[in-house]
């Protein structure tokens, strides 16, 4: 009775520890919050109010780079961090508006009603879901980073010429990029004077800010370092906020002065938004768009934003996963929740964006908990800031902007992937310019293609090591390795080459082996490829055998083939008994066939008698089975003879290996 109480109680504690793994796999922050400290709470705020600070301007830069109002960036700007603390795993990764989401945005909902860019927002996160639940975070390791490079400095050129329309106080359409250019030198005589000098001043201020922080200053008294280094530090890291705030204020007093030399963002709602469903129908002008027609509007953006959305955050989550195993999965179900539940405050499709991360990591973040803090920064911001919005210069904004993703540009990697690795260099360079000629959801694309082109090449064309060999007794046979597996691809690109080798070969009484080592499986047209090859080398009177064969690949081969018989060798040391099999039987020394499956185990289980026999028979041999033949012809060493050939095994190896 007493035992089965014990026994009873430890399955209930195997259960609870189950059941609380599998909730803390779901729900990350039952991890950390236990053992959350002080110290950790303290770090976190200070973080928190940093990446808030560094959000609100960024986020009215987004807004119109979308073609939004400022508001709806804020909007955007605070459930993901909110959400991101329950969820998320990675400390440093803040959900909010990119560049790289707002960029979409304008693309698939340009001229059309802000009710487009909410409904995208919602099945960007249904779709971002859905993967998470089905465990599909596999899908984004087929997008290699050569290519997601060349797709985000694409995006950076693209957002950097969009906005010095901006920047230089014109106003135009433009349908794509090259067109862009061309109206942008159209009407370069219009430019606003005012406008220019101040954005171009705010990138000057911007970039210098930005080296603050690298400073290191060396006076005698250590807390002075300290204290400059900190100052500047934050000079640095709240450089956006800085410049937005100085030039709001600015143009402020310039305004009730009777002066207005720039043009500025307009009206921003004040408040706070209302929480009601996400649109599932428009309005715009005379026309009615149901949820049908606004899908097929929206069309493969409702695929392509949640795959750059979980792609971005993916990437920034194993950047700073400090070599942690990053569970990409699990990021998509946050990430499709973060949008759920965003769209239902008016928020744009988020995800997590590099600037913002790395902000975090320099201001000592230490968990998820900060998202809080910088998502109710945003709120206030909301509450009471949103009237002087007004006065935020757009030529600031696009300064903004500018100085952020110029640095996205990553024109260094192609001279080091041409050296290195042409394909990638390649996939790099076409990723790049189709996303600029035509548009990024097809540089993307086709990137993605060629990856998956080179992949498909491997399994379709093996490298195949042959390797001529003999045996301590003489014996010789040709080897041959395939490096992959064997399935349907590469099986008829395999039984050709196997074909040709035997045809080509000088010798034709040397049995040909096959290793198997490396297969890890095969399919029905590999098993019949390999009938067919028999078949062939049966009525041409050779001899083909297959090595290392695994108990998975035979019991294939029973399920799938028609093979009565098939030659297999258990392994290297076997080879030997073969070779003696023909000489002791020379009726059917032209053709040997090895049982299948039964006789086999029983031929093995009885290798070690046999090869004593042949050690009795023989004269003194050394203690390796093979030995590589070379060009010059190869004696057996013996106690009384020296081998004609003094090559080592391994330059052997070096001078016969060649693949295909």
């Amino acid at each position: 009775m007493t035992t089965d109480l014990k026994s009873s109680n430890e399955d209930v504690a195997k259960s609870s520890s189950k059941n609380k793994n599998v909730c803390a796999k779901y729900v990350p922050v039952l991890n950390w919050l236990p053992k959350y400290t002080k110290f950790q709470a303290v770090s976190d705020f200070v973080a928190g109010i940093t990446i808030g600070l560094t959000m609100i301007p960024q986020s009215i830069s987004y807004a119109a780079l979308a073609g939004l109002s400022s508001q709806y960036g804020l909007y955007s700007s605070f459930v993901g961090g909110f959400i991101y603390v329950l969820l998320g795993n990675i400390r440093e990764v803040s959900i909010g508006p990119t560049s790289l989401m707002a960029i979409l945005v304008l693309e698939f909902t340009k001229d059309m009603p802000v009710d487009f860019v909410i409904l995208l927002g919602f099945l960007a996160g249904c779709v971002e879901l859905t993967m998470g639940l089905l465990n599909l975070g596999f899908l984004v390791d087929f997008i290699s980073i050569p290519v997601t490079s060349g797709f985000t400095s694409a995006t950076s050129v693209i957002i950097i010429v969009n906005q010095l329309q901006l920047l230089l106080g014109i106003k135009y359409k433009a349908k794509n990029l090259l067109d862009n250019i061309f109206k942008l030198f159209l009407n370069f005589g219009n430019l606003r004077v005012t406008d220019t000098i101040l954005g171009i001043s705010c990138i000057i201020l911007l970039l210098i800010f930005r080296k603050l922080k690298d400073i290191e200053w060396k006076t005698k008294s250590t807390t002075r370092n300290y204290l400059f280094k900190r100052i500047f530090w934050f000079l640095s890291i709240g450089r956006n906020t800085i410049i937005v705030l100085t030039t709001t204020i600015l143009t402020y007093r310039l305004h009730f002065a009777g002066h207005r030399p720039f043009i500025l963002s307009g009206e921003v709602k004040s408040g706070l938004p209302s929480l009601q469903l996400p649109p599932f129908s428009a309005q715009s002008g005379n026309q009615t768009y149901t949820f049908l027609d606004m899908c097929s509007h929206l069309g493969s953006g409702i695929i392509f934003v949640p795959l750059v959305a979980v792609l971005t955050n993916v990437a920034i989550a194993k950047t700073f996963a400090s070599g942690a195993l990053v569970d990409s999965s699990q990021e998509m179900r946050t990430l499709g929740i973060c949008n759920i539940l965003g769209s239902f405050v008016f928020s744009m499709p988020t995800c997590g964006a590099f600037t913002r991360s790395a902000v975090s990591s320099a201001s000592g973040i230490q968990t998820p908990l900060a998202g809080i803090y910088s998502g109710t920064v945003t709120l206030l911001a909301l509450s009471f800031l949103t009237p002087y919005f007004y006065y935020i210069p757009q030529s600031t904004l696009a300064a903004v902007l500018i100085s952020a993703v110029v640095f996205m540009i990553d024109y260094k990697i192609i001279t080091m992937l041409w050296k290195g690795s042409r394909r990638d260099a390649i996939a790099t360079i076409c990723t790049f310019t189709i996303s600029l000629i035509f548009n990024v959801e097809t540089g993307l694309l086709f990137g993605t293609v060629l990856n998956l082109i080179y992949l498909l090449n491997l399994s379709a064309r093996p490298k195949i090591i042959v390797m001529e060999c003999q045996t301590h007794l003489g014996d010789t046979y040709l080897l041959i390795k395939p490096d992959i597996g064997l399935y349907y691809p590469a099986a008829d690109f395999l039984t050709k080459k196997v074909s040709e080798l035997a045809e080509n070969h000088s010798n034709h009484d040397m049995p040909l082996i096959i290793d198997c080592q490396r297969f890890k499986g095969v399919d029905y047209t590999a098993v019949k490829g390999v009938e067919r090859l028999l078949i062939e080398f049966k009525e041409k009177h050779r001899k083909l055998w297959f090595l290392n064969v695994s108990p998975s690949i035979k019991k294939a081969i029973g399920i799938l083939g028609e093979i009565k018989s098939f030659p297999i060798i258990h392994n290297e040391e076997n080879i030997v008994e073969y070779f003696q099999d023909i000489r002791d039987t020379p009726e059917i020394s032209r053709s040997i066939t090895v049982p299948l499956f039964n006789e086999l185990e029983e031929k093995s289980d009885s290798k070690e008698t046999n090869y004593d026999g042949i050690k009795d028979e023989s004269t003194s041999l050394p203690e390796e089975s093979l030995s590589l033949i070379t060009e010059d012809t190869v004696g057996i060493a013996t106690d009384n003879s020296p081998p004609f050939n003094t090559q080592s095994r391994d330059e052997n190896h070096e001078t016969e290996s060649s693949r295909l």
